[in-house]
């Protein structure tokens, strides 16, 4: 028979069980959306909004990633989605990264602007329409972004590769050239002794010339 403090052990049992699983689904939702992400934009990989103080990030930062730390849950894909939510945090903590990401994101704007013939008191701009029209739009200014920036990448390092090359060159060139001083410096005694050599020779020469009948 069943004692009412068995039965109110249970209850606790069943009670944290669900407590559990209920932590457990909050952070596989969390680990999700991480990953969904847009993961050149770092507020959306935080889940922000542009604009937010320094302390805002710090603090978003420290409550995401105790929930989703790897060791504090069984999903395979928390390492994954922890290394993003760093990155993401490394990022706004960068001064020039975060302004170039305003500057992207405030370029989004004007062109959806632009393109609409707004102003920007327009009324649109308030709707949650434009909100996701924005977001797409930064998107799309931030992948041209990154293809400008992956081929100024390219044209640098091919722009060294042919500076490395030419001062590889230039080096073997003068290795070439002190090799050669080298071999002409240690043969220098053979040749003098091969000149002289043949200065005897023609000196001898000279001396058993016959001379003339008269």
């Amino acid at each position: 028979m069943t004692t009412k403090v068995e039965k109110a052990d249970d209850e606790i049992d069943a009670f944290e069980a669900l407590e559990s699983e209920e932590k457990e689904f909050v952070k596989d939702a969390e680990i999700d959306r991480i990953l969904k992400a847009f993961r050149l934009d770092a507020y959306a990989v935080l889940d922000l909004q542009p604009g937010v103080p320094e302390s805002d990030i710090k603090k978003c930062y420290r409550v995401k990633s105790l929930l989703i730390h790897p060791d504090k849950t069984r999903n395979e894909r928390a390492p994954e989605a922890f290394d993003r939510l760093k990155k993401a945090q490394t990022e706004l903590m960068d001064e020039k990264h975060r302004e170039r990401l305003d500057e992207a994101i405030a370029d989004a704007r004007m062109l959806l602007i632009r393109e609409n013939k707004w102003t920007v008191d327009s009324p649109e701009l308030k709707t949650e329409k434009f909100a996701r029209d924005w977001r797409e739009k930064t998107k799309m200014v931030l992948i041209d972004n990154e293809h400008r920036r992956r081929r100024q990448l390219k044209a640098q390092m091919q722009e060294e590769g042919r500076e490395q090359k030419k001062a590889e060159e230039e080096l073997e060139a003068r290795k070439r050239k002190r090799e050669h001083e080298q071999d002409w410096e240690n043969t220098r005694e053979q040749r003098i002794g091969s000149w002289r050599e043949f200065q005897k020779g023609a000196e001898k020469k000279k001396k058993k010339k016959p001379k003339p009948l008269g």
